[in-house]
């Protein structure tokens, strides 16, 4: 049985504007101790999803579908039920720190909590046990500093707190939304190398959101990509990486500075913007900007295609995609994607000239 298992998952949130689809029909399962990646551009639906596996959603979400965790069906969930399982059983790191910390209470207090609902620890042993966490992840004299408050600290040891906080009691599942988003690149690598060994330490499965494509390279053993709240490309990390066969993928991919990029190289765009939640597309959401279109995209919601050993990409033209990736003539003229937007070159969508297969080192490539 896997450890936790969404299928078709969708997060319908009320707005003043009318319905906003802010998930939709996103599927995957987990394996205890395995590792999973959601990547893609700001909007697109990653930290939803997140809080829809923490039964986190403000009251105007509906989730409809169904998460599975242990055989358990979290999708309508008692909150008194949920609040056994967060903290427990299932751990969240979050996006900024400072926010995710209370500013009243002192670090130990908010480490200890957890140890003290779930485990139900005396205030002693929770202490005892909130500074051997504190040191575990790398706060410097942890006992002297435990009863300090959370601006007293930097953001790096800001986000190992939360870190402390969210393994206390040993969750099976770690979810981690853009945990190093606030940092700088060295802090980003040392927070990164902390949870990787945690995760190994401990045997726990793990769900990374990011939007940076070399944290998730070397993070994850398999990658969801989503676009508009659905899931357009997923697969093994490696396959998905290398082989890159929705426009969208090729998009993100064309977008990030190459190693060999010299100075005053212009990096290629994805024209337009994610489309609004209340206004997105009948059929692939990402018709409005792809330069592939054709008129059915619009109003087609692709399937699923299996283009590699349990690697998919949503996308009906893929014989067009792999041929301009193959650097064959397009087989048809790039029509005007919807609402004026300008299409971008077939060459904007594909690896830049001398770049190989996998540009950026995958997990055990150092």
């Amino acid at each position: 049985m896997a450890l936790l298992e969404a299928r078709d998952l969708s997060v319908l949130l009320r707005t003043h504007r009318g319905p906003a689809y802010a998930v939709r029909n996103v599927s995957f399962t987990l394996e205890e101790g395995a590792t999973l990646g959601l990547v893609g551009e700001s909007g697109c639906g990653k930290s939803i999803t997140a809080m829809a596996l923490m039964g986190l959603l403000p009251e105007n979400a509906k989730v409809t579908g169904s998460i599975r965790f242990e055989g358990q069906e979290l999708v309508g969930k008692p909150e008194r039920e949920m609040c056994r399982l967060r903290g427990d059983r299932i751990g969240m790191i979050f996006q900024e720190p400072m926010t995710a910390l209370n500013p009243v209470h002192t670090i130990g207090h908010q480490v200890a909590e957890p140890l003290r609902l779930h485990r139900g620890l005396g205030a002693r042993q929770a202490r005892s046990e909130a500074i051997a966490l504190l040191e575990r992840v790398g706060i410097p004299n942890a006992a002297g500093r435990i009863d300090a408050y959370p601006h007293q600290f930097s953001g790096g040891q800001r986000q190992r707190i939360t870190i402390a906080m969210a393994l206390a009691c040993g969750p099976d599942l770690l979810v981690a939304d853009e945990p190093t988003t606030a940092l700088d690149v060295t802090i980003q690598k040392q927070i990164l190398a902390l949870i990787r060994d945690l995760v190994a330490e401990r045997r726990m499965a793990l769900v990374l959101i990011s939007h940076d494509l070399g944290v998730i390279a070397q993070n994850v053993g398999r990658t969801l990509v989503m676009y508009g709240g659905s899931v357009v490309e997923d697969g093994p990390t490696a396959s998905v990486f290398a082989n890159r066969m929705h426009p969208y993928t090729l998009g993100l991919f064309g977008a990030r500075p190459g190693l060999r990029s010299t100075r005053g190289t212009r990096l290629a765009t994805i024209p337009g913007t994610v489309p609004e939640l209340v206004d997105l597309p009948a059929g692939c959401p990402f018709a409005g900007r792809c330069g592939f279109t054709i008129p059915k995209c619009h109003v087609t919601v692709p399937p699923p295609y299996e283009v590699g050993a349990g690697h998919h990409a949503r996308c009906i033209r893929l014989d067009a995609v792999a041929a301009a990736k193959a650097g064959s003539p397009h087989p048809h003229p790039l029509p005007q994607a919807g609402e004026g937007a300008p299409i971008p070159q077939v060459s904007s969508l594909l690896p830049q000239a001398g770049e190989g297969k996998s540009p950026l080192p995958l997990a055990g490539e150092g």
